[in-house]
């Protein structure tokens, strides 16, 4: 596909974006409740969108279509496995919501670290998910680099596309914070479902006979990755390693559990989890078939994560539709790179810089402003590298943040639970996610999100028993939660 034809797209793009992202700033106030949570007034609808943009970046159509491409069915479960742990919203999305709104949290390790009356646990909480979540950040960003690439057959270099998605999130993410990301996140959102219905139908219908005929060729040539472990891939060890940090996706990584605290109230909340729901099944199932399309139509590449790319620059998608997915994915990539740069802006403002938190509010985002672009100037340098695997890469992020769920199940409904068992859970916990993602050490044949959350459950548990915690903060977090909860009819 000729450069020029992927430049136009890309700029009109940029131009629909940045006028919904000035738009977002109209009469907006610049503090730092407006700045990073839209002043907890997102209605459900848009929540919804923005949520579901955030959670399903380039990984789905690149990375999902990609562990298809190689694995066969056993992807569909891997993702089933992560909309499964959205019961854990159910449950602690509305209180995070309520204890958010009655203590002012910004940041979700800011939570942990009031609740255990402990600093240093925001601060450890937060040096991790930075440490962790900047891997998955240049993810999204190879996901652009990778696609404008392989659309013009190299005319666009690898680091023009992640060069145009570093720049676009971050003047997203200045422009009016939250409010500019999760209203971009709306509009992206919508382009990445309509898209990829549009153009999944247009391949299977067109060039696969369609439906039936889709699933029949799969069967006849294709038949051991219509079973797991299929070819190989997914057995149940690397199943199992892969899918269980997925599971608990929803409250280990801070860019996604910042979001609990935004909706405007209870009723929108519900919305906002129903309305994720029914975009995530739809777009998962859109993501595999697209892969076993692509193995039909494409078979024998090196490399799976470039199915997608080669699929939409090849002759079975016309000009126009592949320049639409295109930007479809793009959104996809740039709505979660966003929302990842102002979460741990947050975080580095509310947490690793605490004493700035009672400084005025212009200085936290004068601070907040300059951490985005020290953030993103990390992701771009990790992106060039250019490493392979992109679903792999985002997974091993997520296990290192797996490293703070038992503090938040302690948090919730463990009075008893010790700023001590936290804080040394979380240490240890992520030096040992880092040590045995790095030496490929897997003890019993178990992967490392196993042991990390193995790890900082015993930790947190046995230290907890036998150190002290802060009963008043417990007894005020819990007894304020359970009441709350009774009162509205929550679980």
């Amino acid at each position: 596909m000729a450069s020029i034809y992927l430049y136009g797209a890309v700029i009109i793009y940029i131009i629909v974006g940045s006028i919904v992202a000035f738009l977002a700033r109209k009469d907006m106030e610049m503090g730092v409740m407006e700045y990073f949570l839209d002043d907890r007034k997102t209605s459900g609808f848009v929540a919804a969108l923005s949520y579901s943009a955030t959670t399903f970046s380039a990984f789905m159509m690149i990375g999902l279509a990609g562990f298809t491409y190689s694995g066969g069915v056993g992807a569909l479960g891997f993702e089933l496995i992560y909309l499964s742990g959205l019961s854990l919203v159910v449950f602690f999305g509305p209180r995070f919501w309520l204890i958010g709104k009655k203590n002012n949290y910004v940041s979700p390790y800011e939570m942990l670290g009031d609740r255990y009356q402990n600093q240093w646990i925001a601060a450890a909480s937060a040096i991790s998910a930075c440490f962790f979540l900047i891997p998955y950040l240049a993810v999204q960003l190879m996901g652009v680099g990778y696609l404008l690439s392989s659309l013009s057959a190299g005319e666009i270099p690898f680091i023009s596309g992640v060069i145009i998605a570093v720049v676009l999130a971050i003047a997203w993410a200045l422009i009016a914070g939250m409010k500019s990301v999760t209203w971009t996140d709306s509009l992206q959102s919508l382009i990445m479902m309509v898209v990829s219905l549009l153009i999944l139908f247009f391949v299977v219908y067109q060039h696969l006979g369609g439906f039936r005929a889709f699933f029949a060729r799969i069967s006849s040539e294709h038949p051991e990755f219509l079973n797991v472990p299929g070819p190989g891939f997914f057995d149940f060890n690397t199943f199992l390693a892969l899918s269980l940090p997925w599971f608990f996706f929803s409250i280990s990584n801070p860019q996604v559990s910042q979001r609990l605290f935004i909706p405007k109230d209870l009723k929108a909340m519900r919305t906002m989890i129903i309305g994720f729901l029914g975009f995530g099944f739809i777009y998962t199932i859109v993501s595999v078939v697209w892969g076993f399309s692509a193995k039909l139509l494409i078979p024998g590449l090196a490399n799976a994560d470039l199915a997608t790319p080669q699929l939409l620059a090849s002759e079975y998608v016309p000009t126009i539709l592949a320049l639409t997915a295109m930007i479809g994915i793009t959104a996809a990539a740039i709505s979660t790179i966003d929302s990842i740069m102002l979460t741990l802006s947050s975080i580095v403002v509310r947490d690793l810089f605490k004493n700035l938190s009672e400084e005025r509010d212009i200085k936290q985002l004068r601070i907040a402003k300059i951490a985005i672009i020290v953030i993103a100037i990390f992701g771009f340098l990790f992106a060039i590298q250019e490493l392979d695997l992109i679903a792999a890469l985002s997974v091993a992020s997520s296990v290192g943040l797996l490293v703070v769920v038992p503090s938040i199940f302690g948090a919730f409904f463990w009075k008893g639970a010790t700023a001590a068992g936290s804080l040394s859970s979380i240490i240890i916990a992520s030096f040992t996610a880092v040590y045995l993602q790095f030496s490929g050490w897997q003890p019993f044949g178990q992967g490392a999100g196993i042991w990390t959350l193995i790890v900082s459950t015993l930790i947190f548990v046995g230290v907890s028993l036998v150190t002290e915690a802060p009963s008043e903060k417990a007894d005020q977090f819990i007894d304020y939660l359970n009441k709350e909860c009774e009162a509205k009819n929550i679980l």
